[in-house]
């Protein structure tokens, strides 16, 4: 970064030109080395987990959020996800109040499940514009090869990338986060980004510590919390597990074209070892939270990241 000084320093005495110059030069080189935030912010990137986009250090500031205010939102149905957090911050686990800890999680997770479900809303949009059409561009059926590869769908089978393609409840996702990281405090969401939980058998996983000798998995990893959500929404739509799942959402599309979390919510027993019970807890999240509010929110049309969606 270059920075441009114009010093004009009226005196007819050249000495004092050069001592006066010499003093406020020291002075600046000074002001400037003593400010390490200044010069950290701007060295380094957004990925890195001391920056205050990721790591969301300041709670203060967060909470005061008023674009993302949660009641805020629940008014006006928008969400600003134009600064979404990289990272939850470490003092979350500090908070005693659990009901304030429950709203600061919401209102770093909450946009980010969001943006990942615009971006599908986009991709069905644009996949439905491309069917009713008779004839296809070489681009429309490069972008087609490319979503069968996403959604794992083999065959060119449209009617399956259909019913892949397609959200996952606002509520439903914030609940499952919820529930799998205890509101953001368990280690894999605080290490590894890990917002739900998912399974990995690779050597980059983050291993539970009171796994035992024959555990292999490990809890996948991530380098930040929206490539959490979105493994999460690929996982929900394309692993054969959530099959029913993906054909009772299907039939509320078709129904109404609204999802209804709550009558989905019963159809992802396999997402955990406790089965049916899990699907319960989730339930009850959802409801004593009033999380189905988030279910019709949408993105400030003000936003920056807008444009790169559309």
């Amino acid at each position: 970064m270059k920075k441009h000084l114009k010093l004009i320093i009226k005196n007819s005495s050249g000495y004092n030109n050069f001592f006066k110059t010499s003093i406020l030069s020291l002075v600046l080189i000074f002001a400037f080395f003593s400010l390490p935030s200044t010069f950290d912010f701007f060295s380094k990137t957004d990925k890195d987990s001391n920056s205050p986009k990721s790591s969301a250090n300041n709670i203060e500031q967060l909470s005061k959020d008023k674009n993302n205010n949660l009641k805020e939102i629940r008014k006006t149905k928008l969400v600003d996800i134009s600064n979404s957090i990289d990272r939850l911050p470490k003092q979350i686990k500090n908070l005693e109040n659990s009901e304030e800890r429950k709203k600061l999680f919401i209102q770093i997770v909450l946009p980010l499940i969001i943006e990942e479900n615009i971006k599908i809303r986009i991709d069905r949009n644009k996949l439905f514009s491309i069917l009713n059409k008779s004839n296809n561009s070489t681009i429309e059926k490069k972008w087609l090869d490319n979503k069968f590869k996403q959604y794992g769908v083999v065959n060119l089978d449209l009617a399956t990338l259909k019913i892949r393609m397609d959200e996952i409840p606002v509520s439903l996702a914030l609940a499952q986060a919820g529930n799998e990281t205890g509101w953001g405090t368990s280690r894999f969401a605080l290490e590894g980004n890990a917002l739900f939980g998912q399974w990995t058998w690779g050597s980059e996983g983050i291993k539970p510590a009171a796994a035992g000798t024959n555990t292999k998995h490990k809890i996948m990893r991530f380098k930040i919390l929206q490539a959490s959500v979105r493994a999460y929404l690929i996982n929900l739509n394309t692993h054969s597990a959530y099959k029913k799942f993906r054909e009772a959402r299907a039939i509320q599309r078709d129904n109404n074209g609204k999802l209804n979390s709550l009558k989905l919510v019963k159809h992802l027993d396999k997402y955990s070892e406790i089965g049916i019970k899990y699907t319960i807890i989730l339930k009850r999240i959802i409801e004593q939270n009033s999380l189905t509010d988030f279910d019709d929110v949408s993105i400030l049309a003000s936003n920056s990241k807008l444009r790169s969606l559309i």
